[in-house]
């Protein structure tokens, strides 16, 4: 058995959680807890990385006693601690990081730096042990990426957001017509009552040669739609997020198809198409991306919708992947605010 302490602070969560891999092969989230900072940060509509690093400091202490109790046990019952150590706001990285250098010195223990954005894609193995390689759309608030998963710590990017990723278009597009932040949850339940398409919204980058995303000038497209028809209405609201969300969904489709193609094309055949990120948990969204996995031949994989956000299950499950291969790392390793996932492929073979 091995059992794990995994610390998250990136963003605007404190959590800790601890996760075992069993002897028998299964896995067990032994415990989980995840204080959020959307009421800090919802006044401002977005995240505030002083006030998100300020609450890191207050209560991530009890977080990880707790996260400790609820899964009955003591610091010396550990085989590692991790924590994510990046991409992510640098103050709050820095607050996980120490107190997890901390823990592990005190207690004798290895020390794992855990790319956060790759915790994210191993979330899958943790939830359904699924095998490598497989494709992963990540999308989150911070991060939109295509990435070709081959094995832990080995990874491909075959294709990434050129301006805002897909989580932040929501939280733009949310504060734009006034509704609450996080804006990808809110402009979900307007779409549900709208029209999608009262409004020609633009496909940025559809059927383009590549794997990249855009979302910039569909934003814009927005602001622009919103000008035109002003003051707004509830039914203007609501079908300008659906019109909104239907462009994104058409936008993903178009992308994680051409993803498809261009794994093969390095040579590896995909056993699923994994999302993982806060935006996974939009329902739409997994809809087309199970249709296109349907039609590919390939398992379509999607977390738990409490696995979805940033969470330290995923931190923990992360830190045994790596413990099991030994790749831990020193305490000397640094909280690192930008840390991409994996190479980027040459310009030249990017045109699937």
């Amino acid at each position: 058995m091995i059992r794990v302490l995994g610390i998250e602070t990136s963003c605007d969560e404190t959590a800790a959680s601890v996760v075992a891999l069993n002897d028998d092969g299964s896995r067990e989230i032994l415990s989980n807890e995840i204080l959020s900072q959307i009421a800090a940060h919802a006044p401002y509509g977005g995240v505030v990385p002083e006030i998100a690093a300020r609450h890191h400091v207050e209560a991530l202490d009890k977080i990880v006693a707790s996260a400790l109790e609820k899964a009955r046990l003591k610091l010396k019952d550990l085989d590692g601690i991790a924590v994510a150590a990046g991409p992510g706001l640098i103050g709050g990285l820095i607050v996980g990081a120490t107190t997890a250098k901390t823990l592990a010195l005190v207690a004798n223990k290895p020390f794992i730096a855990v790319n956060h954005l790759e915790a994210h894609a191993l979330t899958a193995r943790l939830t359904h042990a699924v095998g490598f390689p497989f494709l992963l759309l990540l999308a989150s608030g911070g991060h939109t990426a295509l990435v070709a998963a081959r094995d832990v710590g080995s990874y491909v990017r075959l294709g990434s957001t050129l301006d805002d990723a897909i989580g932040e278009a929501f939280d733009k597009a949310a504060k734009l017509l006034g509704l609450p932040y996080p804006g990808g949850p809110s402009v979900e339940k307007a779409a549900e009552r709208g029209d999608p398409e009262r409004f020609d919204l633009p496909r940025p980058l559809l059927g383009r040669p590549g794997c990249d995303f855009s979302l910039s000038g569909l934003k814009t497209a927005l602001r622009l739609a919103c000008e035109r028809i002003a003051p707004l209405t509830g039914t203007d609201i609501s079908d300008l997020c659906a019109s909104f969300q239907a462009a994104i969904v058409d936008v993903v489709d178009d992308r994680t198809r051409h993803a498809l193609r261009a794994i093969v094309e390095l040579g590896h055949k995909p056993i699923a198409l994994v999302v993982a990120g806060g935006v996974a948990a939009n329902g739409p969204l997994r809809l087309a991306l199970s249709r296109i996995a349907a039609e590919s031949g390939v398992k379509f994989i999607a977390p738990p919708l409490d696995l979805c956000g940033d969470n330290a299950a995923m931190i923990a499950w992360a830190g045994i992947e790596r413990l099991r291969r030994n790749m831990t790392d020193d305490l000397t390793a640094p909280a690192r605010a930008r840390w991409p996932l994996g190479e980027e492929i040459e310009r030249s073979h990017r045109t699937a």
